[in-house]
């Protein structure tokens, strides 16, 4: 069996209205922009999809619009994860009636469940769909990690549904780990863009990226070719683009390109004035 999830995946902005609400015109720019950047998939509300101040009326329309307008050009992936079971189950099967080609099931955050927990947690959403799931693993977000001995119970108990990992924990030996012991048909994707050239030369099979928004084509060339050089040519650019909490500096970028307004949901606020002006210093720098 092939690798179902290999290549580039973007972590797609939300752009919002002035007002506050989901901007529909900036969307449809921004998938046409991935499209036509030749990205592998594109990935609606995850974090860089500022996930967490989208209503559940907003997160059903946001995934099936997101499938419509890409029409089968390019795989969708949806953010469907909770920290509360059966909340990630319901936006699981919107998701699945919307179309969609993969879930993403982070780690239940803040009640920082037990392995046995986390077992149990995907374990009721692989059982409860028909679509194959991303695992997303990040523990400086959710304040738990996804141990690999219980990936390894879950793609054993779920063969089927459980067929990839997005790695953002950080930590390279766990990458590494993972890689070894999963499956030959089992993905491994970098969800950390300043990991990403380490994490392909180690074995992995592709990255959900946030740098891809901007730059979707190099991204994607980066994977391919597993380009040295272009990582070392956007290594500060991508560390500005963390400089604070991520989905700002990014999106801050795209309104800068015209793609969508400077707009942001509490708790996110704009970026503090030194740190917008080094970031669009590095973009500049960047820019082709």
């Amino acid at each position: 069996m092939n690798k179902f999830f290999t290549g580039v995946f973007t972590a797609l902005i939300t752009p919002f209205c002035k007002n506050g609400a989901v901007d529909w015109t900036a969307f449809e720019k921004l998938i046409e922009f991935q499209i036509a950047g030749g990205v592998d998939g594109i990935l609606f509300l995850g974090t860089t999809g500022e996930s967490p101040t989208i209503s559940p009326a907003e997160h059903h329309k946001i995934i099936a619009e997101g499938v419509r307008l890409v029409g089968g050009r390019t795989r969708v992936l949806a953010g469907a994860g909770s920290n509360c079971t059966a909340e990630a189950i319901e936006y699981s099967w919107e998701a699945e009636a919307a179309g969609v080609d993969g879930i993403l099931q982070v780690n239940p955050y803040y009640n920082k469940p037990s392995q046995a927990g986390l077992f149990a947690h995907f374990s009721a959403i692989a059982e409860a769909v028909k679509t194959p799931i991303i695992l997303y693993n990040i523990a400086g977000r959710t304040g738990v990690n996804l141990e690999t001995d219980t990936i390894l119970r879950l793609i054993e108990a779920h063969p089927e549904r459980i067929v990839a990992v997005k790695e953002a924990s950080g930590n390279l030996d766990q990458v590494r780990e993972v890689i070894e012991k999963t499956p030959e048909n089992f993905a491994v994707l970098s969800g950390n863009d300043d990991q990403n050239l380490e994490i392909l030369e180690l074995g992995g099979d592709g990255v959900v990226s946030v740098l891809s928004n901007v730059f979707p084509a190099e991204v994607g060339r980066l994977v391919r070719e597993k380009n040295v050089d272009l990582q070392r040519e956007f290594s500060d650019f991508i560390g500005a683009l963390f400089c604070e909490t991520n989905p700002v500096p990014v999106k801050t970028i795209l309104a800068e390109m015209g793609f969508c307004e400077e707009v942001f949901r509490l708790p996110l606020v704009e970026m503090l004035p030194e740190n917008r002006a080094k970031l669009l210093a590095e973009f500049k720098k960047v820019q082709k």
